[in-house]
């Protein structure tokens, strides 16, 4: 008598969910996504930067400036976080398009990432983000509470922007090579 083999408790009920080579993403994709995504949390780091620095600052010790030396220190953080970001945020892509959680392919072959593979990728960024952001601010600042709110208030910005940004991104089919082998 033969021994069927048991399910397993956790894993792909269609070897469709588990593709044993899902298509891999060119680097010039991950280059894109950073760029796309870079012009938006630069403009939201900028907008929150100088809204803390303007309606905060006082709170926190830093002289009453004006709105123009606030807008200067607010666009100082924002361009200096065009470089570093740019950097990080292309690590961070290559270093997920080697993850293969929550990565499947649809009825068309093409790569499909899963929301809780989004929602994951959202969290690690935001804490690689937040730190950059807050020792810039600090940089530029030299108050440690205003670059600590600057961060904190983007923690909250950013995670819903970048939830939306991953999920837009997962619609277009750009850069996305299929297997070679397949």
């Amino acid at each position: 008598m033969r021994e069927c083999p048991e399910r397993p408790i956790f894993g792909p009920e269609s070897p469709r969910l588990d593709p044993p080579d899902p298509p891999e993403v060119s680097t010039r994709r991950s280059l894109a996504k950073a760029v796309s995504w870079r012009v938006v949390g630069t403009l939201d780091t900028l907008f929150l930067s100088f809204v803390i620095l303007t309606f905060l600052g006082p709170l926190f010790g830093l002289e009453d400036a004006s709105n123009a030396d606030n807008a200067r220190v607010a666009t100082w953080i924002a361009l200096t976080e065009v470089a570093t970001k740019l950097t990080i945020y292309y690590l961070h892509e290559r270093g997920w398009a080697r993850i293969g959680w929550q990565v499947s392919i649809d009825d068309e072959g093409h790569r499909v990432e899963g929301p809780a593979r989004s929602a994951v990728k959202t969290g690690t960024w935001r804490v690689l983000a937040s730190l950059d952001t807050m020792v810039l601010a600090f940089i530029f600042t030299g108050n440690i509470a205003t670059a600590v709110s600057i961060g904190g208030f983007e923690v909250i910005t950013k995670m819903v922007l970048y939830f939306v940004h991953e999920r837009a991104w997962r619609r277009i089919r750009w850069g996305v090579v299929p297997d070679a082998g397949a």
